[in-house]
């Protein structure tokens, strides 16, 4: 076990299923990614597996949906990369296709394949339309497919491998604010991360504070001031979205009777599901959540950093909850 940064983990999960099933394949709009450890071991798909297994394809994202889902169809397991959170130009395929066959034929067509879709993150820089943050709750409707939302490197990996192998079509939501982290330790054999299972990153008694990729960022960062500030908080990573992990959830909030939802997307996003949810099971709870403001993402740094949910903002809504 080394430590190891997201973008290597998860790619190493992807070589490893290769490896190990003949039936995995790659799809990389314009390149085939390879990744680096500084202590010089290389990932590097299209050398290790060939042009018959990577398939370097163009800039057009229904094709590359189409392909991995006819591949599926005739009995291979594709993984298709989409970079910049522009999937929904294949949404239909997705959506009427991959998550409709395998039920409308009774089982008999196969359509699982894995869809990693690299999102941008609020950091500031480039213009509104290229910084799309919180559309997995746009995925996260769409019947037959499953969500999942890597926090780290570990989880990235772990997920990775869960969904190739999982029977169902599954996107792959990889922020690159997560790409950026600190590397973690990983195992270097391949295992898998529950796929619908969320993952308490902190006990406590008071709040639940729940949060998912690229937000549990920023909800990391407040963790220290929120314990100085005396509130006992329960931390909640969901790591899946769909199916989401409503046991995890009801128990915990049944046991600090408040809850705090902070998402990197817009005011109506996906954080409004999950109080909705909470709000049906677990009577009486005190419901609150913050994201962004409903306005596209600006370039400009500083005002990101205004909108932004951040640690400040998160201390802030946690000592107030704990007043009502």
């Amino acid at each position: 076990m080394a430590k190891k940064p997201f973008g290597y983990a998860w790619l190493e999960g992807v070589a490893q299923e290769m490896r190990a099933n003949k039936s995995v394949c790659y799809i990389g709009q314009l390149n085939i990614p390879t990744s680096t450890l500084p202590t010089g071991e290389v990932i590097d798909l299209a050398k290790e597996f060939g042009t018959v297994r990577t398939v370097r394809a163009p800039i057009d994202e229904d094709l590359n949906v189409n392909m991995s889902i006819g591949a599926a169809m005739a009995g291979l397991k594709m993984v298709a990369a989409i970079p910049s959170m522009v999937p929904h130009w294949g949404l239909e395929f997705i959506h009427n296709q991959a998550g409709s066959l395998r039920l409308m034929t009774g089982g008999q067509a196969n359509t699982s394949f894995v869809l990693i879709v690299q999102g941008a993150s609020r950091v500031g820089g480039p213009a509104a339309q290229h910084v799309i943050v919180g559309a997995e709750a746009a995925y996260a409707t769409l019947p037959g497919i499953k969500v999942v939302v890597p926090s780290d490197a570990y989880n990235g990996k772990g997920l990775m491998v869960a969904a190739i192998r999982d029977a169902d079509p599954v996107m792959f939501v990889s922020y690159s604010e997560v790409g950026s982290t600190a590397p973690v330790e990983v195992p270097d054999e391949a295992y898998t991360v529950e796929i619908g299972k969320a993952k308490v990153r902190q006990e406590g008694k008071d709040l639940t504070l729940v949060a998912w990729a690229p937000a549990t960022i920023d909800v990391n960062k407040a963790l220290p001031e929120i314990a100085k500030a005396g509130v006992n908080v329960e931390f909640i990573d969901l790591q899946s979205i769909k199916p989401l992990d409503t046991a995890t959830l009801f128990a915990s909030v049944k046991k600090t009777g408040r809850m705090l939802v902070v998402e990197h997307g817009p005011y109506v996003g996906f954080s409004s599901h999950v109080i909705s949810e909470v709000a049906q099971f677990v009577p009486g709870a005190k419901l609150r959540k913050i994201t962004f403001p409903d306005a596209p993402g600006p370039g400009a740094k500083e005002m990101i950093e205004w909108m932004r949910p951040d640690a400040p903002k998160i201390l802030d809504a946690a000592v107030k909850m704990m007043t009502i």
